[in-house]
């Protein structure tokens, strides 16, 4: 078996969806990292599906170990972002190829029934607006754990309006009462002592964890904070490199660790991380944001990793751009997903969003 083609079907600037075929007529469907997509599209055919032309995909992590050590003078966002459509589509090509689920190539079903929270996106809801809408997804769809947002994103001790964080924390929790697990999430939103003190009303309040207080980029407050307070502080979306992770397992920069598969470049090394993490003793909860084909394959990481022991990320805001794209839709019931054994992803790319994509592919080894 071996790699002959590597296309994309795009819509738009913010999403790509990838599919690899094989020379014995074997092929499955990934996606990129949605935003920026048409720059990882780009990357992608420029510089990262040559590599894998004429490669055998049943030694994809060791391809993968290889491209990384190529990639020295190209490392970064857009690089990883654009791996994650290959490596996606490779999985589920191997799946379908042998009929099982990815998750089960991923180490086998650890659960196949996921819990999930009800994440919420906006910092433009009021604090009763948000309550109300919570109060209504607990009946509608069984959850049992929400995330809210607080802060503004990489804010700086700044608000969307004066008040509303204070207000929204102790509000939701009044609506939903104490026996529902709550998160929140700032972003990056605060310096370490003002995440210090918001941590202090989460604790009052008895969140569950407290997401990115301060900048991703400056780990040391984050650990600083983590020290500090007693909620578990949660963080890792934006980072892309494994280095980076080890580093921020290793300082105890956080308690629950959560790798994108589209930002660090897909399953393989979203897998390494949340290895890592149950190696030093932490938990996981792999970020997912919205509802396209990252979600499917964020939920097959849960299904099969012994560290991801919590509640996963559901958003719960409507994105109709990445909608129609593939099908079944996983469905929240009970507040969990149920994923059954359909091979490979278990979803199919629907024909008329392939219809009106814009198609470019790769049929061509590298020769640089």
């Amino acid at each position: 078996m071996k790699i002959t083609h590597v296309e994309t079907f795009s819509r738009g600037p913010l999403l790509s969806v990838v599919r690899v075929r094989t020379d014995d007529g074997h092929e499955g469907w990934g996606q990129t990292a949605t935003y920026y997509a048409d720059i990882s599209t780009a990357m992608l055919h420029a510089y990262v599906a040559p590599f894998f032309i004429g490669k055998d995909p049943w030694d994809w992590e060791a391809l993968v170990d290889a491209f990384t050590q190529k990639t020295h003078k190209v490392y970064g966002s857009i690089l990883w972002r654009a791996l994650c459509g290959i490596d996606s589509a490779v999985y589920d090509l191997l799946g379908k190829s042998v009929g099982r689920p990815v998750y089960q190539l991923l180490g086998g079903a650890v659960r196949t029934s996921v819990p999930m929270y009800g994440s919420s996106m906006s910092r433009k809801t009021t604090p009763d607006e948000e309550a109300e809408r919570m109060v209504a997804l607990r009946e509608s769809h069984g959850f049992e754990a929400f995330k809210v947002r607080i802060g503004d994103v990489m804010g700086r001790d700044s608000e969307p309006k004066p008040g509303r964080s204070r207000s929204l924390i102790k509000k939701v929790r009044a609506a939903l009462g104490d026996d529902v697990v709550l998160h929140a999430d700032a972003n990056g939103g605060y310096s370490a002592p003002e995440a210090i003190r918001m941590g202090r009303l989460l604790e009052a309040e008895g969140y569950g964890h407290f997401e990115e207080p301060c900048p991703y980029t400056d780990l040391e407050s984050t650990t600083h904070v983590a020290q500090v307070l007693d909620i578990p502080v949660a963080a890792g979306e934006q980072e892309t490199g494994l280095p980076q992770f080890h580093r921020m397992i290793e300082a105890r920069a956080v308690d629950i660790v959560q790798p994108d598969v589209g930002y660090v470049g897909g399953l393989a090394r979203a897998r390494k991380v949340m290895q890592m993490a149950e190696a030093a003793g932490l938990t996981t909860a792999p970020h997912s944001a919205n509802p396209s084909m990252l979600q499917v394959f964020t939920l097959h990481l849960a299904a099969s990793q012994p560290s991801a022991t919590g509640y996963q990320e559901w958003g719960i805001e409507e994105f109709p751009y990445f909608q129609a794209i593939f099908g079944p839709m996983p469905q929240v019931k009970n507040g969990r997903v149920q994923l059954d054994g359909a091979p490979g992803w278990g979803v199919e790319i629907l024909p008329e969003f392939l219809a009106k994509a814009e198609r470019a592919v790769t049929d061509t080894a590298a020769v640089r």
